[in-house]
């Protein structure tokens, strides 16, 4: 797939991914290296708590979002550079045997008021399940390469 400059930008475009499948065994080996709280490592533990089931970090979800957005269709121009973050929650939990997916729509593109080459796209990244339920809602600040300075 082409790499995509600033100019090739355009406010409501979208672009999808593949899937990934989550697994019991991921989600405790991310947690108990991460974030080992017992409703990610123990699945018994779990059963009772607020989650009701093991249910992945929302850390583990932000990096499977990441591995996604860069094997996925935006492909900017050098890379998936962020500045930072607008907005950033966690909407449902991501279980075992759940398969992730996500969708980026272009909210904003502008130029850098400093830097004539390059400029940012404002991106809202939403991952849903299997079931079409989102599960993440980002929007995201990404440097973006101008064609032309």
């Amino acid at each position: 797939m082409t790499e995509r400059y600033l100019e090739d930008y355009a406010v409501g475009q979208t672009f999808g991914s593949a899937r990934i499948r989550v697994s019991e065994e991921r989600i405790k080996a991310f947690a108990a290296e991460f974030d080992p709280q017992p409703f990610h490592v123990d699945a018994t533990w779990a059963s009772h708590s607020f989650f009701g089931g093991l249910a992945a970090s929302g850390w583990h979800t932000a990096a499977m979002t990441m591995r996604l957005l860069v094997d996925g269709d935006l492909k900017p121009k050098n890379g998936i550079i962020g500045t930072g973050f607008d907005e950033f929650r966690w909407l449902r939990p991501v279980r075992p045997g759940d398969e992730l997916h996500i969708e980026s729509e272009i909210l904003e593109v502008r130029d850098s008021k400093s830097r004539l080459d390059q400029g940012l796209i404002k991106v809202r990244t939403t991952t849903f399940n299997q079931n079409g339920e989102p599960v993440q809602i980002l929007i995201s600040n990404l440097l973006v390469p101008r064609k032309t300075a």
